[in-house]
């Protein structure tokens, strides 16, 4: 069963490099992973998407919060969040299927980022479900190259996020995270 966490880590060499070591040692699949700076530049949000039995789901998010570098992990699988990936697709289409093909990407709520004489691309963010079938509708109208982003997903919920220092490691002095 696939599973959202979200992370937020120091932005520090390796700890990408912790966080997937720690799936791959356990044999789980990464279907999609995300991750960039915050507002704070010394830290990161992760946005993994993993498929993890439902029965481990707990003990992966307990073993995440024990690693070097991760501030928090939490499952966002079955708590309200928002979950959204960017498509950015291209279409080689006929003069006869343009018009079609540019209702569609509005009815997806998509936007055309570059046209030719040949097709376009076009970009559409939204649900991964959502994606998948607008991917789908768009190869009956042509030949079509995709690229997906990944997930991305924050909580809805209004608890403030309660960091927890990092891991020292050995030979480092214990940091405290910038508390926002």
């Amino acid at each position: 069963m696939q599973q959202v966490i979200s992370l937020i880590l120091e932005n520090k060499p390796g700890a990408l490099m912790r966080v997937t070591g720690l799936l791959s040692q356990r044999g789980y699949n990464i279907e999609s992973l995300t991750v960039a700076r915050t507002l704070d530049p010394e830290l990161s949000r992760m946005t993994i998407v993993v498929d993890v039995d439902s029965l481990q789901r707990a003990q992966v998010i307990k073993q995440m919060n024990k690693l070097i570098n991760v501030l928090q992990a939490n499952d966002l699988s079955e708590v309200p969040a928002v979950v959204r990936e960017l498509v950015l697709l291209r279409i080689r289409t006929t003069q006869e299927s343009r018009t079609a093909v540019l209702k569609e990407a509005e009815i997806f709520g998509g936007r055309v980022v570059d046209s030719s004489s040949e097709g376009f691309a076009i970009e559409v963010t939204g649900a991964p479900e959502k994606l998948g079938e607008f991917v789908d509708v768009m190869s009956a109208y042509g030949e079509v190259d995709v690229t997906r982003s990944g997930a991305l997903a924050i909580a809805l919920d209004s608890k403030k996020l309660r960091l927890q220092p990092p891991v020292p490691t050995v030979g480092q002095p214990h940091a405290q995270p910038a508390q926002k």
